[in-house]
């Protein structure tokens, strides 16, 4: 990246701190943690130390700024230890406390310090099993009783939502649609909340769970924001979760791509490297062909976001496109790995399970094409 006109030498610098302590402390563990199917909880606490748990954020509340390169370069770094399930189960407060940081009360903001320094773990608690994408039509009641609100209902496919301290929580305490819509900052000890994990395709190390709300009790004081206007806040933060997505799944591409560039230089089939024919290299440039493209359309709209545009429509194509070039590159690895491919403990082998939900959260492909379309005046 020398000369690279958007990464400055500190950018760089912290690059090389993440990859090493990477290198370190998630690729050698990557296969042991998925099939135990959890990974230590002081991972957190080492994450937090290094800034890592904290881009997005201000250095007053324990961040590190809101520079959109710093999330790429974190999201990326993590990437490339080869899990997405320590990736996904790490970050979950990128997707729960921007909503604290940008709507929450000076008493809410307490709680930033203390999960960017990875001492408390945060998920969100929005999609419900009544429907995944359809936000709008979430059905989880929040009744007031004079100082409380008392929540009943029901949220899956919860990152972190066995081991999370903190859940910001979308609920119903008005009318249909959007406008019924608020936002509650619950604690994981509330007296009504359950919690039951999922088993799942990929993604085995991370935490994901169901929980249900049984006359939940929360403060009426742990409002975030104001009652009945919560989806703005909840939409919020979704063009900074697809560019931490996108980012994601072009380091797992490209880490499909060098696994494959490995074991085909010292692969051997009739009596040469397998790197050796032209449909091998041929797959690995088509491979790398759309990787470079499409993170150089992600970095470009990552310098857009600093400048305080919002490109939703164009960040919806992007993260399709990112999803769809990981698909390309982990299927293709896999055929170059072979049958050996296919056995458990290949990284290739675990980034293809793991595909499916890169081009699921954040927003389907579906969802985000249509959300595209509408941004074209289609």
């Amino acid at each position: 990246m020398v000369g690279h006109p958007f990464y400055t030498p500190e950018h760089l610098a912290y690059r090389a701190v993440l990859d090493q302590f990477v290198a370190k402390e998630v690729t050698p563990f990557a296969h042991e943690w998925d099939e135990a199917e959890e990974f230590p909880r002081e991972l957190y606490v080492k994450m937090g130390d290094l800034g890592m748990l904290g881009a997005g954020f201000p250095e007053e509340v324990g961040g590190i700024g809101t520079d959109a390169f710093l999330r790429v370069i974190i999201h990326q770094a993590l990437a490339r230890g080869g899990s997405g399930g320590v990736s996904a189960g790490l970050i979950s407060s990128y997707i729960s406390m921007p909503v604290v940081l940008h709507h929450g009360t000076d008493q809410q903001k307490k709680i930033l310090p203390e999960v960017l320094s990875g001492a408390s773990i945060a998920a969100l608690a929005v999609t419900e099993p009544s429907g995944g994408s359809d936000v709008a039509g979430l059905r989880t009641t929040a009744r007031r009783d004079g100082d409380n609100f008392v929540v009943n209902g029901a949220k899956t496919f919860i990152t972190s939502g066995m081991r999370a301290n903190w859940f910001t929580v979308a609920v119903r305490t008005g009318g249909a649609g959007r406008g019924g819509i608020s936002v509650l900052l619950v604690p994981g000890d509330s007296p009504g909340l359950a919690r039951t994990p999922l088993k799942k395709m990929g993604w085995w190390s991370s935490d994901t769970a169901t929980l249900y709300f049984d006359d939940c009790v929360v403060p009426v004081a742990n409002l975030i924001g104001v009652e009945n206007d919560g989806w703005a806040a909840i939409m919020g933060n979704f063009n900074f979760e697809r560019l931490d997505l996108i980012a994601q799944s072009l380091a797992f591409a490209q880490l499909c791509i060098d696994e494959s560039i490995t074991y085909a230089r010292t692969r051997e089939t009739f009596g040469r490297p397998l790197i050796g024919n032209q449909v091998i290299k041929h797959k690995i440039v088509d491979m790398s062909r759309r990787v470079n493209s499409c993170q150089a359309w992600m970095e470009m709209l990552a310098w857009r976001l600093n400048q305080g545009e919002s490109p939703a429509g164009e960040i919806a194509q992007c993260k399709v496109e990112a999803t769809t070039a990981f698909e390309l590159c982990a299927r293709e690895a896999v055929q170059i790995f072979g049958g050996a491919g296919y056995l458990r403990g290949a990284v290739v082998e675990r980034l293809y399970r793991e595909v499916r939900v890169q081009a699921i959260g954040g927003g389907s492909e579906e969802i985000l094409r249509d959300l595209a379309a509408k941004q074209l005046g289609l």
